[in-house]
Order: structure tokens, then sequence, then C-alpha cells
């Protein structure tokens, strides 16, 4: 009798000891599940444009190198024009990128009312975002999605963008844009940098004539 009464608590303890082990493990599964999906969750928000904002990071040329005088000179030929205007674009894109951002800032910094209605549609929409944490909008019963309340937002404010002059302001930013990268991608010498993509390794064995 005694050792059944001693097997039956040591299965016991044994079968608590195996629950606790059963609960400890899914309790480490669930947290290395949820230490996995974070990154991934970050990952997935706009890859595309983290990428695309790292490569032009990493290919910004130096300003004393853009704006090197020395190697401003009148292209020989049409097909030398093309020629360099291609290869600059390509080395010089992410400061092209800064060229365009420079002159959209000015243009808002000399738009006050653009400002103002930038800003106003900028804090409609944080404050739809904020809205929708705490509870979801609903118009005659019908609930509108967070990007239906953005279009909205953003529909409503296309006649004050018109009364601000956004329009001229965007034409203008790109005329003005694309007259600078063009001059500066024509009439910089490409060949006066020393590019190491550019060069090509000599191969083969070099033979003396006598």
């Amino acid at each position: 009798m005694n050792n059944l009464t001693n097997f039956i608590k040591g299965s016991f303890v044994m079968s608590k000891g195996d629950i606790e082990q059963g609960f400890l493990d899914s309790e480490q599964e669930q947290g290395e599940g949820s230490a996995m999906s974070l990154p991934s969750k970050i990952n997935i928000s706009s890859p595309i444009v983290r990428e695309w904002i790292n490569a032009r990071k990493a290919t910004i040329r130096p300003i004393g190198t853009f704006f090197n005088t020395k190697n401003f000179q009148v292209p020989p030929s049409a097909g030398r024009l093309s020629k360099r205007m291609l290869k600059n674009v390509e080395y010089f894109q992410s400061n092209y990128v800064i060229v365009f951002l420079v002159l959209f800032i000015y243009c808002l910094i000399t738009s006050p009312l653009l400002l103002i209605v930038l800003g106003m549609a900028g804090g409609a929409c944080y404050f739809i975002s904020i809205k929708n944490q705490s509870q979801k909008i609903s118009i005659g019963g019908h609930e509108i999605s967070l990007a239906g309340q953005y279009s909205l937002v953003l529909l409503c404010c296309i006649p004050l963008f018109l009364l601000a002059g956004a329009g001229g302001v965007v034409f203008w930013v790109l005329g003005a844009s694309l007259f600078c990268i063009s001059m500066h991608a024509a009439f910089y010498n490409y060949d006066a940098l020393d590019v190491p993509e550019d060069q090509v390794p000599l191969t083969g064995e070099i033979v003396e004539e006598v």
C-alpha cells in the first residue's frame, strides 16, 4: 500500500513538473516568436523607400567635387555632350536630388500661404490618426476607413492649394530643377573625375619590341 502511495505521489510530482516545464516552454516560444516577429514588422514598413534613401545617402558626392569650377568645360561635340550628361546624371544623382529638395524648400519658405495650407492639412491628418486610435469615425452609420478619411482631407484641401498657388510652385520647382541639373550635367567634365568604376584594369602580357 505504501509503495502504491509513493508511486502515485511520484507520478503526480512528475506530471506537475512536466506541466510547469510545458508552460515555461510555451512562454519561451511566445517570447521568441514575438521577438522574431517584431523586426519583420519593422522591415515591412516601406522597405523600398528606406532602401532608396539609404542608397541616396551612400552616393552623395562631396560639395567640393560637385562645385569644382575647374571641371566646368564646354563639350567639344554633341556626341560627347550626350555621353557627359548621362555619366553626370548617373554619378551625381543624389546631389541632384538635394538640389531639387533645396529649391522645393525655398519655394515653401517664400510662400507663407502655402505653408499655412500644408500645416492645416498635416494637422487634420494628425487629428484623424489620433481619433481613429480611440474609436472609428462613421458617417450615417457607415464606418469610413483611414485611407478614405485622408482622401477626404486631400479633396477638401485641393481648392486651398490652388488658391495658395501650389500649381505655380510645382511648375517653378520642376523648371528650375531641370534647368540647374541640365546645365551642371552638360558643362561638368566627367572625364576629369577619378572614378574607380570607370578604370578598366589592364590584362595580358607586355611585349617589348627590339
